[in-house]
């Protein structure tokens, strides 16, 4: 009789369930509140508490949010998604709101060019700071900057005599410094493909270079290198003398940034990331928590830092001055205040989180890969991190909290390297199985396929104003990829 009335009683408890209300309350992810608690039905979606957040927080123009219930993004009505996820209302809901690029970048679906050029290699890849035009360096000794409009070459540097392995463009876009095996680094004038000097002092091979934020310095000037000889060297790009060298490396330094608060990080094979003082030149703190190689580091800041005073469509200020207001202006929407947070990656297939401004224990230790970690990159918002691995998997992480949050897999090769859209919406892998593959963040799959590369893809860029994607491998081919 019991089991005959079970079914009688159920429409009974649904519609008092469905005519209930919940008290939430909004959040920031820094945990300030958006007004009051507020009573709404459970019907409601992301789409109006985004009218209802807009409405409180009094903002001019519409900005577009996100919506997470503990940690889970709310992309229905509240009651389903409190039903699925068996949260209790039983108190005030807390919903956590974050915004969301106002633009919105196109996942890239097929392959618009492939530009032969290169006698080796591909090894890295890289666009301008303005999205206008591309840099690739080669196992061939040459670096060769792209036209992207017309998607043919426009210059052939030569002037290394050995594999280029790094290439990096000034945040002003004007200047471009390359780094070879042999220990060399050379600054190329971008608009027309001119040698303007070698920087000497190296010796053993440069696996690392970045420049100095463009809020900090306009026209750029300064710039750092890693190397295999365990020191790092600051440079002054307009003198090519070296400023002064870091040594306190015991072996190869694997990675370098400038972050933009005044200090330079540096990972090594001894185990260590250090903070240095970029303006005297000092070690601040030794961060010490990896049992391995330290091989990648990210800044949660790294693509503003890239982009300077440019904005996601390529525009910026004419005057220095302006420029370098506007850069800071971008730095300051990205951190909110906070310090910036620094993660690196290990041979010993763990992560660490830290705020190295602030402090030298670590935030978080992140762990779930089973092979070495290749590089760590922080999505443009600074609100979530992605490792490629050696596993074949791409793991998806808070980048606030160091908590882990998806697994993305379907490569069945290493995974090189991966590179976000400006908007943080979608990112794109590359790997040693040749294929190119973009992901969703908000729906954590497969938007599309990319293969098309007769062999190994190693280098791997998605252009900060959205247009598309650049890919260099084993094949010596160079590929666009566009909507």
């Amino acid at each position: 009789m019991a089991a005959e009335d079970r079914p009688a009683k159920q429409p009974r408890l649904d519609p008092e369930a469905e005519a209930a209300n919940v008290i939430i309350q909004l959040e920031s992810a820094e945990g300030q509140q958006a007004g009051p608690a507020l009573d709404v039905p459970h019907s409601v979606t992301p789409q109006q508490l985004e009218v209802l957040l807009n409405g409180l927080l009094q903002n001019e123009e519409k900005t577009p949010y996100s919506f997470y219930v503990e940690g889970q993004e709310l992309s229905g009505e509240l009651g389903e998604h409190l039903k699925k996820q068996k949260v209790s209302v039983e108190q005030s809901l807390r919903i956590v709101y974050m915004p969301q690029a106002v633009f919105r970048v196109r996942p890239v679906a097929r392959c618009t060019a492939s530009m032969p050029g290169h006698a080796e290699s591909v090894l890295a890849v890289a666009f301008s700071p303005d999205g206008r035009r591309l840099a690739s360096g080669s196992g061939d000794t040459t670096l060769r900057l792209w036209d992207l409009s017309t998607q043919l070459p426009q210059h052939e540097c030569k002037g290394h005599r050995n594999w280029v392995l790094c290439v990096s463009w000034s945040p002003d876009a004007t200047m471009i410094a390359t780094g070879d095996m042999n220990g060399d680094i050379r600054l190329w004038e971008a608009a027309t493909g001119k040698p303007l000097g070698q920087c000497k002092g190296h010796s053993k091979w440069i696996t690392s270079l970045a420049w100095e934020p463009a809020h900090k310095a306009l026209p750029s000037r300064r710039f750092v290198s890693g190397s295999r000889d365990c020191t790092l060297r600051v440079w002054d790009a307009n003198t090519r003398r070296c400023i002064y060298s870091l040594g306190t490396h015991t072996m190869v330094v694997t990675c370098v940034r400038w972050g933009g608060e005044g200090l330079i990080y540096s990972s090594s094979r001894d185990t260590s990331i250090n903070v240095w003082d970029a303006a005297e030149g000092k070690l601040v703190r030794s961060l010490k928590g990896h049992g391995h190689w330290v091989n990648t580091l990210a800044l949660s800041t790294e693509h503003v830092l890239r982009t300077g005073a440019h904005d996601h469509t390529g525009k910026a200020p004419k005057d220095p001055q302006e420029g370098m207001q506007v850069a800071q202006q971008r730095y300051d929407a990205v951190v909110k205040g906070q310090p910036e947070r620094l993660v690196s990656g290990s041979d010993d297939h763990t992560m660490f989180l830290w705020t190295p401004a602030a402090s030298k224990s670590h935030i978080a230790r992140m762990t779930g890969h089973v092979q070495l970690i290749n590089q760590v990159t922080f999505s443009p918002d600074g609100r979530w991190v992605l490792s490629a691995s050696f596993d074949k998997s791409i793991k998806l992480w808070d980048g606030v909290k160091g908590t882990f949050v998806a697994t993305f897999r379907n490569h069945v090769g290493p995974v090189f390297q991966v590179a976000w859209s400006s908007d943080s919406r979608l990112f794109v892998s590359g790997s040693k199985d040749s294929t190119l593959k973009v992901w969703d963040v908000r729906t954590r799959k497969m938007m599309v396929d990319l293969p098309g590369h007769a062999d190994e893809v190693f280098a791997v860029d998605w252009s900060p104003d959205g247009s598309g994607v650049a890919s260099g491998g084993k094949d010596k081919v160079l590929k666009l990829w566009r909507h």
